[in-house]
């Protein structure tokens, strides 16, 4: 095996591209890989969740707007530009302690770093039906903050009874003329104050003991209702909207790490100090360390942030 790269980044997205575009600048010569997708993560693209948004107005630079996969291509081609060697490949397994870290493709290679930057992002949970599947970025949407302006005077689903559904209906009504919540129970799981929002808010109108179990008119190419069954007594309805939007919670792309790193109670990665993990030259950026704000501006931030962590840490030991 040849000598080991200095920098092993896994995951592209906002955080794994602006890591790359500042550690090749610094001549650390990045290895990368982007990701694929595959049955257990569909989502985990090469440029991670963005692309699957249509339109993002939210990103500085960036006046009229600009398509999620059109952000990422800059990105990718930016950070190419500087000598970034990247793969359209999934890290299968890593050996990470140690002085010499060791990955796994998909395909069997291994490949050895003196430091790993963690960019694999997190995947918002789904339900699963193939309406819904078929209506991605046609009225069907896992981010209000990205989408939720582009639904004004509509009305809109949303499925979950969280604190994340909360906040995405109560966010919702700034655009939306009505916003179905969806609960699959009689109670919500969401924190006192975030219930109490809710139900004061005259825009937001619940449907208990409902599941959605399909997405209408997958025919029309757009989001016309949602069909609905009764977890309790097992009746059918539809209910008539412009969009709905999944708010049952994300989960971070961490399987590959078989547990080798701290991680919260949501499963996301602990860092410290920036974007140190608790393995020494193991560095973490992006959604896969934060369920907080989860945007591409902050995504970016931190990739900027493990690229320059990992650059010192490299230096002070003498590499």
């Amino acid at each position: 095996m040849s000598e080991p790269r200095k920098v092993i980044i896994v995951g592209s997205g906002p955080a794994g591209y602006t890591a790359a575009i500042y550690a090749s600048r610094a001549n650390l010569e990045p290895l990368m890989f982007e990701g694929e997708p595959s049955a257990e993560a569909p989502d985990l693209l090469p440029g991670g969740q963005l692309m699957l948004t249509t339109e993002v107005e939210n990103y500085p630079g960036f006046p009229d707007g600009i398509t999620g996969p059109d952000m990422m291509e800059k990105f990718r081609k930016q950070a190419e530009r500087f000598g970034t060697e990247m793969h359209a490949l999934n890290i299968a397994e890593c050996e990470l302690e140690g002085e010499i870290k060791r990955v796994r493709t998909s395909e069997g290679d291994w490949h050895e770093a003196r430091a790993i930057i963690i960019a694999t992002g997190a995947s918002a949970k789904w339900l699963g039906l193939p309406s819904e599947t078929a209506l991605r970025n046609k009225g069907v949407s896992a981010c209000a903050t990205c989408d939720g302006a582009f639904f004004r005077d509509r009305e809109l689903v949303v499925v979950g009874g969280g604190d994340t559904a909360m906040e995405e209906a109560q966010f919702l009504t700034r655009f939306a003329s009505k916003v179905y919540v969806v609960h699959r129970r009689d109670t919500l799981r969401a924190s006192k104050i975030m219930q109490e929002r809710a139900f004061e808010n005259p825009k937001i109108e619940f449907l208990w003991n409902k599941q959605v179990t399909e997405v209408l008119d997958v025919s029309a190419g757009k989001v016309t209702g949602v069909r609905l069954e009764d977890t309790v007594t097992g009746e059918s309805s539809v209910q008539d909207c412009q969009g709905m939007f999944l708010a049952i919670g994300h989960k971070p792309n961490t399987d590959f790490l078989k547990g080798q790193l701290e991680t919260d109670d949501l499963g996301y990665l602990v860092v410290h100090s920036g974007t140190r993990t608790r393995i020494d030259g193991v560095f973490a950026s992006g959604d896969v360390a934060d369920h907080v704000y989860r945007q591409a501006v902050t995504a970016a931030g931190m990739g900027c942030q493990s690229a320059i962590d990992a650059e010192r840490w490299l230096e002070a030991k003498g590499y």
